[in-house]
């Protein structure tokens, strides 16, 4: 939204948020190419041709132009929906994306540009997207929103009682997900949106879930574990250790090595739902069985590889593995929704959407 910056306020002002030590945890036609709209969803207007000959003429594709430096194009990124007066006065947009977003450590960005490393360029991403159907015209008009399709059981998708985000946040073709989001603050930037934290069972279920009806997966893309198909398989290294002391030492040593949403177009739940493992891990909400609201982070990082094991398989070492299937339920960094300020070099989140089902 690139009107967004004119709304802020001028502010130097830091995060005023209390900080938690930072702890490291483990049907239209198909598009034709990777064409974006205003709104940031695909469009296909240009041939494969014309694409491939677009592609040789330009510039070598630079991993690293993907990662917004500035608070105004981050702000960019971010699409508020348009607030009554009443609701303006209570959520305060300017102040809070004033304050919260911006490449500073405890602020939504893409990490510590300095040391990240990413290496697969804005062009690359979006010819692996070619072919691929983001949201269809039905979609969109049932979710009211870009890159966003509904999920629903029993094969009907006019029963479905929310949407969810096909990327993570911000939710963009082919831009690299936010991270160091606390997800108080994750909860609020959804709602700017009209949206929400998405709920563990919906996370799950778009992941798991069959849009025909059919039998669950263990994982978004099939049953059998494998580490190549999304961006699980890098790992962090040892020549610069990343050291999670706090969150000023982790922002200064952990290298974010995520890729652009979408950059692995098979690492896609049959929803359509892109990078559910790897890439980041997200936050959502859980109810406790006393009924209070939670967080529950869930969903593995680029680094997954180092503390991966099958859902079968025992714990064995001294270092934690987890399987990162669909129902894994870890309860990390659990925190009342409402002061829920951990922060990560590899947490993002997504948002849902409420819809009314058809009658």
């Amino acid at each position: 939204m690139r009107k967004l910056a004119a709304l802020l306020v001028a502010t130097s002002c830091s995060h005023a948020a209390p900080l938690a030590e930072h702890t490291t945890s483990a049907s239209r036609p198909v598009i034709e190419d990777a064409s974006l709209d205003a709104e940031g969803s695909f469009d296909a207007n240009v041939s494969d041709v014309l694409l491939a000959d677009v592609v040789d003429a330009e510039p070598p594709d630079d991993p690293m132009a993907t990662h917004k430096e500035t608070k105004d194009a981050l702000l960019a990124l971010i699409d508020v929906r348009p607030l009554t007066e009443a609701e303006f006065k209570v959520v305060r947009p300017d102040i809070f994306l004033g304050l919260n977003v911006g490449p500073a450590v405890t602020r939504f960005n893409q990490g510590n540009k300095t040391i990240a490393k990413h290496t697969i360029g804005r062009r690359a991403c979006q010819v692996g997207l070619a072919g691929v159907t983001v949201q269809t015209e039905d979609q969109h008009a049932q979710c009211g929103a870009p890159n966003m399709v509904p999920v629903y059981k029993n094969g009907d998708p006019k029963s479905a009682a929310y949407c969810i985000d096909v990327f993570e946040f911000p939710n963009k073709p082919c831009e690299l997900p936010f991270v160091w989001t606390a997800p108080t603050h994750a909860q609020t930037m959804c709602q700017l949106e009209g949206k929400r934290l998405c709920t563990q069972e919906e996370w799950s279920f778009a992941c798991r879930g069959d849009p025909a009806g059919g039998a669950d997966q263990t994982y978004a893309y099939g049953n059998d574990l494998d580490l190549e198909i999304c961006n699980t398989n890098h790992n962090r290294g040892t020549a610069n250790p990343c050291r999670t002391r706090d969150a000023q030492t982790t922002w200064s040593t952990c290298s974010t090595e995520t890729e652009p949403s979408g950059s692995y177009p098979k690492c896609r739940s049959r929803f359509g739902v892109f990078d559910q493992h790897g890439n980041v891990a997200e936050a959502m909400t859980r109810k406790t069985k006393d009924g209070d609201v939670v967080t529950q982070l869930k969903g593995s990082a680029w680094f997954y590889v180092e503390v991966a094991r099958k859902p079968d398989e025992p714990q064995t070492g001294p270092r934690e593995t987890y399987p990162d299937q669909c129902n894994f339920d870890p309860r990390w960094h659990i925190e009342p929704i409402t002061s829920a300020w951990h922060v990560n070099y590899h947490l993002g989140f997504r948002c849902c959407k409420s819809i009314t089902p058809a009658k």
